[in-house]
């Protein structure tokens, strides 16, 4: 994993208050982008896609074999995807973990005969060693799995008081993307 995206998912860390004052630090952040378009013509032996978004803007996609159920899809459907992006973190003491990275992927697909729709996802686990913290400027230094270490302002200087150096930081980061097609509505 970069050390640039550890250092974004350390300052979001850190970035969420406590609800006691000697719990560790965690939350959850999450961000949501959702599009619609609407399908304005197909061409089935070509599998290729014509579609309109909201702003008006035409859209010619290819749609790939993997696509099992592209006949399913008729003019005027509304095709509509949703891009997910989240983060959920923990510090929690030394000895309770190893820093390390893992990735995991996900796909669902439509059953056949249904009209097309998928979810691709992709989570990173990563744990991470709090290897310095400076109070007095407010900024902790993370040291990843890899031993690259950066040193980060936090956004809640507070929470800097409620780790030591030696704590480690479970972050999880997931990225999802939804599309599915809707019949128009009559």
């Amino acid at each position: 994993m970069q050390l640039r995206i550890l250092a974004t998912l350390l300052i979001a860390t850190l970035a969420a208050g406590c609800a006691h004052k000697n719990q560790m630090p965690s939350g959850r952040m999450e961000d949501v982008v959702k599009a619609r378009a609407t399908v304005t013509a197909i061409d089935l032996p070509n599998r290729i896609v014509t579609l309109k978004d909201e702003k008006g803007a035409v859209i010619v996609l290819e749609v790939p074999d993997t696509v099992k159920n592209l006949a399913q899809v008729k003019v005027g459907d509304e095709v509509i995807t949703s891009y997910t992006e989240a983060v959920a973190w923990q510090v929690k003491p030394a000895g309770q973990g190893t820093p390390g990275v893992s990735a995991q992927d996900s796909m669902t697909t439509a059953p056949p005969g249904t009209r097309p729709g998928a979810t691709v996802g992709r989570t990173i686990n990563v744990t991470a060693t709090i290897t310095a913290i400076d109070l007095a400027n407010g900024t902790v230094t993370l040291t990843g799995p890899g031993g690259n270490s950066q040193t980060i302002k936090a956004r809640n200087p507070d929470n800097l008081k409620r780790v030591k150096v030696g704590d480690l930081v479970d972050i999880t980061y997931t990225e999802a993307v939804a599309i599915s097609v809707q019949p128009v509505a009559k």
